[in-house]
């Protein structure tokens, strides 16, 4: 299986605020927004892995700025790396108000994705071929945020988190 590059998965999804997408305070509903977030990524790791994705996790969404009703949101998602059967994508979330130019950035948020066969098994993902400076940093960065993913869910021992641990004694020096 041969790598695919972090610019073959970019997706770029753009939604129009509505009010049916807006709480009391004619502000989008944040389940809404993760929601279109879910897609976006998903597809983004679909493209990457070329089978049916399933989300395996949701971590640091942060909620910025308020998006607006009216607003145009686009969602920019790119797998950051591969690992075995499953791949990090980021997303950057930006707020455009059109009749008065602005835009914003609203959000981002790093999703993982499993891929699965027709079998719901999973099954092996292209490797990631980072090109850019920035690519390359969150190449970098994923396997660091992979490890606090699964010692946050119990499925890594502290102690084995090698990344993790060389990040922190670097941080004491």
């Amino acid at each position: 299986m041969s790598g695919k590059k972090a610019k073959d998965s970019l997706i770029t999804m753009n939604e129009l605020v509505l009010p049916n997408d807006t709480n009391t305070l004619n502000n989008l509903m944040g389940g809404r927004l993760l929601h279109w977030m879910d897609i976006a990524a998903a597809i983004s790791a679909q493209r990457h892995s070329n089978h049916i994705v399933v989300t395996a996790s949701v971590d640091n969404v942060s909620f910025k700025q308020p998006i607006k009703l009216g607003d145009v949101v686009t969602i920019n998602a790119k797998v950051t790396r591969a690992f075995h059967t499953s791949v990090e994508v980021r997303l950057d979330v930006w707020a455009e108000n059109i009749p008065s130019g602005t835009r914003i950035k609203s959000n981002e948020a790093y999703y993982t994705f499993v891929a699965l066969n027709d079998e719901g098994k999973t099954v092996p993902v292209p490797e990631l071929i980072p090109e850019s400076d920035e690519e390359k940093a969150l190449y970098d960065g994923a396997l660091r945020r992979r490890q606090l993913r699964l010692i946050l869910s119990g499925k890594m021992n502290p102690d084995d988190a090698t990344e993790l641990k060389a990040l922190f004694n670097a941080a004491k020096q």
